[in-house]
């Protein structure tokens, strides 16, 4: 496989997908929103958090470029950027899986 030689910016952004992504709330929301597009209350109640502490959540994988949002009346919609986020969740949840005792 070639070595990869991105540039800072690039090594940046994608520090900060793993940062937004490395807390288990967080990854918890998105891999409810792997399954689709929901609204706040909706994930609220399928996560059995608040709303308070979801839109922290939802905020930080906002301003990671994660998620998505669209307002729909008085409801705010949740989705997944794009599917390249569906494929980092599924190889983190994979790759743990294989080995989920990491060595120090």
């Amino acid at each position: 496989m070639p070595r990869l030689s991105p540039d800072p910016r690039v090594l940046s952004v994608a520090a900060a997908y793993f940062r937004a992504m490395g807390e288990p709330g967080r990854l918890s929301t998105l891999l409810e929103l792997r399954a689709g597009e929901a609204c706040v209350s909706e994930l609220a109640e399928a996560l059995g958090v608040g709303l308070p502490a979801l839109s922290q959540r939802l905020r930080v994988l906002r301003q990671a470029g994660l998620v998505r949002s669209r307002r729909e009346g008085r409801h705010i919609f949740y989705t997944l950027h794009d599917d390249h986020v569906a494929q980092l969740i599924d190889n983190a949840l994979a790759h743990a899986s294989e080995d989920p005792e990491p060595s120090p």
